[in-house]
């Protein structure tokens, strides 16, 4: 990352004063919270709304737990997308100059998945970039599925928008979590991709909700977005059906050649403590779901990121790499945890809705279809 990362509050994003003077005023129900509430909870006194999370987050999980994914990507560059922060995109290739990779064989992810398991991680996460999976590339992603189910793991992808029935597909093969992530407000949207609208996110995890995997779905805050957008962001999430189930909450990585990277290296990147805030927002909002520090954590000291999970985080990725972007090392997490007195979680898979039924005398196969 270029740079350092700025502690200080952001001077370009005062607010007027609301009516809500501590963090009592504000409704306690969630789905109560509208714009203004969401608004308000930004606004308070920072030891005041982290305090105010902290107290959300033990009603809802163990304090001092955490739970520990690790990211693989499957398949590497070439993505039609034009995201103006990502340098998988083939629009952003004659200047990042990322070397584009095929798919990885199904060895070679299981032989990572079980790395992942042995370093601790509960959940292995794949990821590929493509602007959807085709359908000769779904047996692929459904094998994997099985495959890193059957070492006991928790399974999540991002393999871009999805059809109903490749929804459901994944769901029949065990998938735990996809993530498809807004990434910022609607009406910044359109300063960060071009070449799929916000509608057709919200339908891609409108297919997942719908199929019975959980949803991932969170954001990348620094991408020159205001104060107004992230608060947009939340009451987004809160105007699904349901909060997903686990939230990122990515600080970008500003990489050079990408329009976004070049923009925040010219013009500065966002305070580590706006990140915090927008953090315990989230988690205050969405009492109930995983908040998943990811992109952006590698640059923190320990002590911002004892911040980070006072404010609510109690999910992180584990490794030397996202994607193609730098991670905390996976030693220093270790030694993180030992020092703040964190423990992981266990896995928790969810059972596939179909299951292979070999019948003992006639050696004949048929499916069963699980309950709900």
């Amino acid at each position: 990352m270029a740079g350092l990362l700025s502690i200080t509050e952001p001077s370009d994003n005062t607010q007027t004063p609301t009516a809500f003077a501590t963090a009592s005023d504000i409704p306690m129900t969630p789905t109560t919270y509208s714009r203004e509430d969401i608004a308000a909870l930004f606004d308070l006194p920072l030891m005041d709304l982290l305090l105010r999370a902290q107290t959300v987050h033990r009603e809802h999980f163990a304090a001092n737990e955490v739970q520990i994914s690790t990211l693989l990507s499957i398949k590497t560059g070439n993505c039609p997308e034009d995201c103006g922060y990502c340098s998988q995109s083939g629009h952003h290739r004659d200047k990042t100059k990322l070397q584009a990779e095929k798919r990885l064989a199904v060895d070679k992810v299981i032989a990572a998945a079980k790395r992942a398991k042995a370093s601790g991680s509960s959940r292995f996460c794949m990821g590929a970039a493509w602007k959807h999976p085709s359908e000769k590339d779904m047996p692929y992603v459904v094998e994997l599925i099985k495959e890193v189910k059957g070492l006991g793991l928790e399974t999540c992808m991002t393999l871009g928008m999805l059809s109903p029935n490749q929804a459901e597909q994944l769901s029949e093969a065990g998938l735990d979590y996809y993530n498809h992530n807004l990434d910022t407000s609607r009406s910044y949207y359109e300063q960060v991709v071009s070449t799929r609208t916000y509608d057709e996110r919200l339908d891609t995890l409108a297919h997942v909700r719908q199929s019975g995997i959980n949803v991932c779905s969170g954001n990348i805050v620094g991408m020159g977005e205001s104060r107004d957008d992230r608060i947009d962001w939340v009451h987004e999430l809160l105007k699904m059906p349901k909060p997903p189930e686990s939230i990122p909450v990515n600080l970008l990585v500003p990489i050079a050649g990408t329009p976004l990277g070049d923009k925040v290296i010219a013009e500065g990147e966002l305070s580590v403590l706006e990140w915090i805030r927008t953090i315990a927002v989230t988690r205050i909002c969405c009492p109930s779901s995983y908040v998943r520090l990811s992109a952006g954590r590698e640059s923190l000291s320990d002590a911002e990121q004892a911040l980070a999970f006072m404010a609510g985080a109690n999910s992180f990725f584990y490794g030397d790499k996202l994607l193609t972007t730098g991670n905390a090392s996976q030693s220093g997490d270790q030694r993180l945890m030992r020092t703040l007195g964190l423990t992981p979680m266990y896995a928790k898979p969810r059972a596939p809705k179909v299951l292979p039924v070999v019948d003992a005398i006639s050696g004949h196969e048929s499916q069963m279809v699980l309950a709900e």
